[in-house]
């Protein structure tokens, strides 16, 4: 019987297979940031011990850092803590720390990619749950909790139970204005935020493989919100232009391209759970309730039934059964996060709002992945473009998709975002999220309103 991609390039990772219990996992890369680290670090230090391999750690701060001023002192002081405190955990450990006003700063889920670190067939681990997004290059990633950041830091291996094997088929042609957030969100909403627990999902298909690598890290960022371990992508001919010429990418670049091809699923491999959809099917989505799970096509209305989650989400969301959601009046959007933060992203923003005004009821937040993205925005004049429209580029940062820093939606009010989750308080204490696609948001900032962005073009 022929093995997965997943299975290929998990068995070369592991060290030890303990007897009725996990393995041991070697990991090849490790991403940390600001909030998840300290504790760990705290807990080397404590028992006297040095960061095993300093150098397959790479830092970056990105959850509590402001989008403005970021030159400036940090004004929250549990930011600024954390922030210093990465700091002078990286100079203690010699570990490389992109830090605020480092050319490579930028949201850790961006930066790794963009830079080559990333590569096909690698292990990643981030003490972030859409380390998942790493995947889409052919490589095993995942979140781990703090103490679990503290294992890898001192060890460089993971114990880890193996997950059980999904694959995700989209077949076909995507209609007009479908994009790969379009895609993951009808996934999800077919197969429920438990949907994928206990698995690790590859992702294939003629849909998934016409796809963009700025596009396959969207789908593979959110295979944690369907419950997954992770979200995996066979690497080609794409993945291998992107990653050329990368700081990082492998210096033998050939050599290692005729490696990566060899990381695909055998025909005769078997999963043990396989979902196929047809791309044909898939409209621009949106969310209605307080899990990703909760989207609907932009077309449908909010479904009728005598669900007591939908119950509890429809009051959350002030939204009504049966509704349409066309029309409903918004007032902040928010183009950002691991999920939405590329270029690619940002031109397909500004590509629609080019030449129109933001609608005065909104207020638009616009904040790249990354420091290279920033400087890039403003090469191609994209910064122009928002500032004409009544918009702002701000500095990299995740912002807005999480309650963590300066930039929060406040009580009561309507977002539409281009980031992961729509949880209760998750972009701010009361905030009412809508998720959506980077071209479903720029809609939305110069209607003022929820649109079907097909209309529009």
């Amino acid at each position: 019987m022929g093995k997965t991609l997943f299975e290929k390039v998990w068995e070369k990772h592991v060290v030890q297979s303990i007897p009725n219990g996990p393995q041991v996992v070697y990991i090849d890369k490790h991403f940390i940031h600001e909030v998840t680290t300290p504790q760990a670090f705290a807990g080397l230090d404590k028992r006297g011990i040095k960061v095993l391999r300093p150098k397959q750690t790479i830092a970056t701060a990105d959850h509590n850092v402001p989008t403005k001023n970021q030159l400036l002192p940090i004004k929250e002081a549990l930011s600024r803590k954390q922030v210093d405190t990465l700091i002078e955990n990286c100079k203690n450990h010699e570990i490389e720390l992109y830090g605020l006003g480092h050319p490579f700063q930028g949201i850790v889920h961006v930066i790794g990619p963009e830079l080559g670190i990333t590569q096909p067939g690698l292990t990643i681990v981030c003490g972030d749950s859409h380390t998942s997004t790493h995947g889409a290059f052919g490589a095993i990633a995942f979140g781990i909790g703090t103490s679990e950041v503290e294992q890898v830091l001192a060890t460089q291996c993971i114990l880890q139970t193996k997950p059980k094997k999904m694959r995700i088929n989209v077949d076909g042609v995507l209609g007009k204005c479908v994009t790969a957030k379009d895609i993951i969100l009808y996934i999800i909403s077919k197969i429920s935020t438990s949907g994928g627990t206990g698995y690790f999902v590859e992702y294939a298909g003629s849909a998934i493989r016409s796809l963009s690598m700025e596009a396959r890290m969207t789908i593979c960022n959110m295979s944690i919100e369907m419950g997954a371990r992770g979200g995996i992508i066979a690497p080609d001919e794409i993945t291998f232009e992107y990653l050329r010429g990368r700081k990082f990418s492998p210096q033998n670049f050939e050599e290692a391209v005729e490696k990566w091809k060899q990381l695909k699923t055998d025909d005769t491999a078997v999963f043990d759970k396989e979902y196929n959809f047809d791309a044909a099917d898939i409209e621009p989505m949106i969310t209605y309730g307080t899990n990703p799970a909760m989207g609907i096509k932009i077309s449908d209305t909010v479904p009728n039934n005598d669900d007591a989650g939908l119950e509890k989400a429809l009051q959350y969301m002030d939204f009504q059964k049966g509704q349409s959601l066309k029309g409903k009046e918004i007032d902040y959007v928010f183009l950002g996060s691991c999920t939405n933060s590329r270029m690619e992203d940002f031109r397909q923003f500004c590509a629609l709002i080019k030449g129109k005004q933001k609608a005065d009821n909104v207020t638009v937040w616009v904040v790249p992945g990354s420091k290279q993205i920033e400087q890039q925005a403003i090469a191609e004049g994209l910064d122009v473009i928002l500032k004409e429209a009544g918009m702002e580029l701000r500095e990299p940062g995740c912002s807005a998709c999480l309650g963590m820093n300066e930039d929060k939606i406040p009580a009561g009010k309507y977002c539409i975002s281009t980031s992961n989750r729509n949880f209760e308080g998750r972009q701010g204490q009361g905030a009412r999220t809508l998720l959506a696609s980077p071209l479903m948001a720029a809609a939305a900032a110069i209607t003022g309103k929820i649109t079907d962005v097909r209309e529009l073009l």
